[in-house]
Protein backbone atom coordinates (compact mmCIF):
# COMPACT_ATOMS: atom_id res chain seq x y z
CA UNK A 1 0.00 0.00 0.00
CA UNK A 2 1.05 3.66 -0.08
CA UNK A 3 2.88 3.22 3.25
CA UNK A 4 5.30 0.89 1.44
CA UNK A 5 6.29 3.73 -0.89
CA UNK A 6 6.86 6.12 2.04
CA UNK A 7 9.01 3.61 3.92
CA UNK A 8 10.96 2.82 0.75
CA UNK A 9 11.64 6.48 0.06
CA UNK A 10 12.88 7.01 3.63
CA UNK A 11 15.18 3.98 3.47
CA UNK A 12 16.60 5.08 0.10
CA UNK A 13 17.36 8.52 1.51
CA UNK A 14 19.02 7.12 4.63
CA UNK A 15 21.28 4.67 2.79
CA UNK A 16 22.17 7.13 0.04
CA UNK A 17 20.72 5.34 -2.98
CA UNK A 18 18.21 8.15 -3.51
CA UNK A 19 21.15 10.45 -4.22
CA UNK A 20 23.01 8.08 -6.55
CA UNK A 21 23.84 8.82 -10.18
CA UNK A 22 22.59 6.08 -12.48
CA UNK A 23 24.35 4.74 -15.55
CA UNK A 24 22.87 1.45 -16.85
CA UNK A 25 25.36 -1.23 -17.81
CA UNK A 26 25.14 -1.73 -21.59
CA UNK A 27 25.30 -5.53 -21.38
CA UNK A 28 22.24 -5.93 -19.15
CA UNK A 29 18.59 -6.34 -20.01
CA UNK A 30 16.14 -3.68 -18.90
CA UNK A 31 14.11 -4.75 -15.86
CA UNK A 32 10.34 -4.34 -15.51
CA UNK A 33 9.05 -4.27 -11.91
CA UNK A 34 5.44 -5.29 -11.14
CA UNK A 35 3.88 -4.22 -7.85
CA UNK A 36 1.53 -6.11 -5.54
CA UNK A 37 -2.11 -5.83 -4.57
CA UNK A 38 -3.52 -2.42 -3.52
CA UNK A 39 -0.29 -0.76 -4.70
CA UNK A 40 0.89 1.19 -7.70
CA UNK A 41 4.33 1.57 -9.23
CA UNK A 42 5.45 3.73 -6.28
CA UNK A 43 5.47 0.57 -4.16
CA UNK A 44 8.46 -0.64 -6.19
CA UNK A 45 10.35 2.65 -5.94
CA UNK A 46 12.80 1.43 -3.30
CA UNK A 47 13.69 -1.61 -5.38
CA UNK A 48 13.92 0.46 -8.55
CA UNK A 49 16.26 2.94 -6.89
CA UNK A 50 18.47 0.13 -5.62
CA UNK A 51 18.67 -1.64 -8.98
CA UNK A 52 19.39 1.57 -10.87
CA UNK A 53 22.27 2.27 -8.49
CA UNK A 54 23.52 -1.26 -9.23
CA UNK A 55 23.56 -0.61 -12.97
CA UNK A 56 20.16 -1.62 -14.36
CA UNK A 57 17.72 0.24 -16.56
CA UNK A 58 14.47 -0.06 -14.58
CA UNK A 59 10.86 0.30 -15.70
CA UNK A 60 7.69 0.31 -13.58
CA UNK A 61 3.98 0.39 -14.35
CA UNK A 62 0.78 0.79 -12.34
CA UNK A 63 -1.73 -2.03 -12.78
CA UNK A 64 -5.42 -1.07 -12.73
CA UNK A 65 -7.65 -1.97 -10.97
CA UNK A 66 -5.01 -2.68 -8.38
CA UNK A 67 -7.14 -4.91 -6.14
CA UNK A 68 -7.68 -7.26 -9.08
CA UNK A 69 -11.39 -6.47 -9.20
CA UNK A 70 -11.55 -7.47 -12.87
CA UNK A 71 -9.36 -10.56 -12.44
CA UNK A 72 -5.67 -11.10 -13.09
CA UNK A 73 -5.75 -11.61 -16.86
CA UNK A 74 -6.46 -7.91 -17.69
CA UNK A 75 -3.52 -6.92 -15.47
CA UNK A 76 -1.26 -9.33 -17.34
CA UNK A 77 -2.37 -7.69 -20.57
CA UNK A 78 -1.16 -4.37 -19.12
CA UNK A 79 2.30 -5.95 -18.86
CA UNK A 80 2.11 -7.19 -22.45
CA UNK A 81 1.03 -3.77 -23.70
CA UNK A 82 3.85 -2.01 -21.85
CA UNK A 83 6.42 -4.50 -23.13
CA UNK A 84 5.23 -4.08 -26.71
CA UNK A 85 5.00 -0.29 -26.63
CA UNK A 86 7.91 0.71 -24.39
CA UNK A 87 10.42 -2.15 -24.65
CA UNK A 88 9.50 -3.04 -28.22
CA UNK A 89 11.61 -5.92 -29.52
CA UNK A 90 14.10 -5.90 -26.65
CA UNK A 91 14.65 -8.84 -24.36
CA UNK A 92 13.96 -7.88 -20.74
CA UNK A 93 13.89 -9.28 -17.21
CA UNK A 94 10.66 -9.35 -15.21
CA UNK A 95 10.29 -8.99 -11.42
CA UNK A 96 6.88 -9.41 -9.78
CA UNK A 97 5.92 -8.95 -6.12
CA UNK A 98 3.02 -10.76 -4.43
CA UNK A 99 -0.07 -10.53 -6.69
CA UNK A 100 2.22 -8.95 -9.28
CA UNK A 101 4.24 -12.16 -9.34
CA UNK A 102 1.17 -14.19 -10.25
CA UNK A 103 0.06 -11.61 -12.83
CA UNK A 104 3.57 -11.78 -14.30
CA UNK A 105 3.37 -15.55 -14.41
CA UNK A 106 0.15 -15.35 -16.44
CA UNK A 107 1.93 -13.01 -18.84
CA UNK A 108 4.79 -15.48 -19.10
CA UNK A 109 2.65 -18.57 -19.71
CA UNK A 110 -0.31 -17.19 -21.64
CA UNK A 111 0.76 -13.99 -23.40
CA UNK A 112 4.12 -14.91 -24.86
CA UNK A 113 6.33 -13.69 -22.04
CA UNK A 114 8.59 -16.74 -22.16
CA UNK A 115 9.67 -15.57 -25.60
CA UNK A 116 10.52 -12.03 -24.44
CA UNK A 117 11.83 -12.50 -20.90
CA UNK A 118 15.25 -13.91 -20.05
CA UNK A 119 15.10 -13.77 -16.24
CA UNK A 120 11.87 -14.04 -14.24
CA UNK A 121 11.93 -13.25 -10.52
CA UNK A 122 8.98 -13.44 -8.13
CA UNK A 123 8.91 -12.23 -4.54
CA UNK A 124 6.38 -13.72 -2.11
CA UNK A 125 4.10 -14.66 -4.99
CA UNK A 126 1.09 -16.88 -4.15
CA UNK A 127 1.88 -19.44 -6.84
CA UNK A 128 -0.23 -22.00 -4.99
CA UNK A 129 -2.63 -19.44 -3.55
CA UNK A 130 -3.00 -17.73 -0.18
CA UNK A 131 -5.79 -18.29 2.33
CA UNK A 132 -5.90 -14.52 2.94
CA UNK A 133 -7.39 -14.18 -0.55
CA UNK A 134 -10.50 -15.93 0.80
CA UNK A 135 -11.32 -12.75 2.73
CA UNK A 136 -11.71 -10.53 -0.35
CA UNK A 137 -14.72 -11.33 -2.60
CA UNK A 138 -13.48 -10.06 -5.94
CA UNK A 139 -12.43 -11.89 -9.10
CA UNK A 140 -8.69 -11.48 -8.68
CA UNK A 141 -8.66 -12.67 -5.08
CA UNK A 142 -10.84 -15.64 -5.97
CA UNK A 143 -8.19 -16.55 -8.52
CA UNK A 144 -5.51 -16.33 -5.84
CA UNK A 145 -7.23 -18.77 -3.49
CA UNK A 146 -5.63 -22.20 -3.05
CA UNK A 147 -7.04 -24.68 -5.53
CA UNK A 148 -8.73 -22.05 -7.73
CA UNK A 149 -9.48 -22.95 -11.35
CA UNK A 150 -7.13 -20.11 -12.38
CA UNK A 151 -4.19 -21.64 -10.53
CA UNK A 152 -5.00 -25.17 -11.64
CA UNK A 153 -5.05 -24.00 -15.24
CA UNK A 154 -1.66 -22.26 -14.92
CA UNK A 155 -0.21 -25.42 -13.42
CA UNK A 156 -1.08 -27.44 -16.52
CA UNK A 157 1.78 -25.92 -18.50
CA UNK A 158 4.02 -24.42 -15.84
CA UNK A 159 6.88 -26.48 -17.25
CA UNK A 160 7.40 -23.86 -19.93
CA UNK A 161 8.82 -21.62 -17.20
CA UNK A 162 11.94 -23.78 -17.36
CA UNK A 163 12.70 -22.01 -20.64
CA UNK A 164 13.72 -18.89 -18.66
CA UNK A 165 15.94 -18.26 -15.64
CA UNK A 166 13.18 -18.38 -13.02
CA UNK A 167 13.85 -17.50 -9.36
CA UNK A 168 11.19 -17.49 -6.64
CA UNK A 169 12.13 -15.55 -3.49
CA UNK A 170 10.17 -16.25 -0.32
CA UNK A 171 10.30 -15.79 3.43
CA UNK A 172 8.89 -18.27 5.97
CA UNK A 173 7.81 -15.29 8.10
CA UNK A 174 5.37 -13.98 5.47
CA UNK A 175 1.93 -13.48 7.05
CA UNK A 176 0.27 -12.44 3.78
CA UNK A 177 1.17 -15.55 1.78
CA UNK A 178 -0.38 -18.34 3.84
CA UNK A 179 1.11 -20.87 3.80
CA UNK A 180 4.48 -19.35 2.91
CA UNK A 181 5.44 -22.51 1.00
CA UNK A 182 2.87 -21.39 -1.58
CA UNK A 183 5.69 -19.37 -3.15
CA UNK A 184 7.71 -22.50 -3.94
CA UNK A 185 7.74 -23.65 -7.56
CA UNK A 186 9.37 -26.86 -8.88
CA UNK A 187 10.33 -24.99 -12.07
CA UNK A 188 12.15 -22.25 -10.14
CA UNK A 189 15.27 -21.80 -8.13
CA UNK A 190 13.57 -21.24 -4.77
CA UNK A 191 15.51 -18.92 -2.46
CA UNK A 192 14.65 -18.26 1.20
CA UNK A 193 15.27 -14.63 2.15
CA UNK A 194 15.81 -13.53 5.80
CA UNK A 195 13.10 -10.86 5.78
CA UNK A 196 10.51 -10.68 8.56
CA UNK A 197 7.46 -9.35 6.73
CA UNK A 198 5.60 -9.35 3.43
CA UNK A 199 6.24 -5.64 2.60
CA UNK A 200 9.88 -6.12 3.57
CA UNK A 201 10.36 -8.23 0.46
CA UNK A 202 10.48 -5.05 -1.65
CA UNK A 203 12.08 -2.85 1.02
CA UNK A 204 14.78 -4.67 2.94
CA UNK A 205 18.38 -5.06 1.83
CA UNK A 206 18.53 -8.89 1.94
CA UNK A 207 15.68 -9.11 -0.56
CA UNK A 208 17.02 -6.33 -2.79
CA UNK A 209 20.39 -8.08 -2.90
CA UNK A 210 18.70 -11.40 -3.69
CA UNK A 211 16.88 -9.81 -6.64
CA UNK A 212 20.11 -8.33 -7.95
CA UNK A 213 21.83 -11.72 -7.63
CA UNK A 214 19.01 -13.40 -9.58
CA UNK A 215 19.24 -10.76 -12.30
CA UNK A 216 22.97 -11.31 -12.62
CA UNK A 217 22.51 -15.05 -13.04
Amino acid sequence: MIITAWIGAALSFLDGTARATYRPAPDRNPVLLIHGIAEDESGMKRMGTYLRAEGWEVHTISLRPNWGQAGLEPLARDIAKYADEELRGRKFDLVGFSMGGLVSRYYMQRLGGVQRVERFVTLSAPHCGSYWACLVPNDGCREMRPGSSFLRDLDTDAEQLRRVKFTSLYTPWDLAIVPSRSSLMPQARNVKVPVGSHPGMVLRRPSLRAVATALRG
